[in-house]
């Protein structure tokens, strides 16, 4: 392990953490400290470590799942900053997409991660420097891993919406753009999306 310095979100000072040399397993991953200032993901053992979002970003993630769990079913349930492994064998991949879709009964034995096999949908919103993971990297990894469903916003200058189908060769795109989004995949959902990013009367 090498040690590393870093300054504390909490204004706190400096903190140190060991970074590993090696390609981690799953029980080392989760034995690290915790560090509620950044996002932690493994992918292919090898820890990555990113900013948290920024508000923005968060306002988004915040009302797509206000609005899908305003129009799901009871039995199913939109869920933020859930690990889910999405790669089990050595060296395994841990992700933690914006926001994803799975059972009601999946959340309510109240696990520390899920696997990709229980998740409907994963959603990215792209940040600053995630745009290259969120469009390549994380589509053949959600693909491989069988989630039916990837959505990926990109807030950079409107609000636009690549969502994406599982099929026999990988993701079809099945609607990309903006204003006003509709499917019946996984479950039927309508929103504006411009409404996710301006904050306007009532909201």
């Amino acid at each position: 392990m090498i040690e590393l310095l870093f300054d504390r979100a909490d204004g706190g000072g400096m903190s140190v953490m060991s970074w590993p040399d090696h390609l981690l397993t799953l029980e080392e991953f989760d034995r690290l400290p915790e560090d509620n200032s950044r996002r932690y993901e493994l992918q292919e053992g090898v820890l990555q470590v990113s900013p948290k979002a920024a508000a923005v970003h968060q306002r988004v993630v915040k009302r797509l799942t206000a609005a899908l769990d305003a129009q799901l079913p009871p039995e199913w349930e939109a869920m933020q900053d859930v690990e889910v492994v999405v790669g089990t064998s050595f060296p395994p991949t841990v992700r933690i997409p914006d926001a994803i879709l799975a059972s009601t009964q999946a959340f309510d034995v109240n696990p520390n991660r899920l696997n990709a096999i229980d998740v409907a949908l994963a959603v990215e919103v792209i940040s600053p420097g995630s745009r290259r993971i969120d469009r390549l990297t994380k589509v053949q990894e959600y693909a491989q891993a069988g989630i039916p469903h990837y959505w990926v916003f990109d807030i950079d200058t409107s609000v636009t919406l690549t969502a994406l189908r599982l099929g026999e060769g990988g993701y079809e795109s099945v609607f990309e753009g903006g204003g006003l989004f509709k499917t019946n995949m996984p479950f039927e959902f309508a929103a504006d999306l411009s409404s996710l990013v301006v904050r306007g009367p009532g909201r």
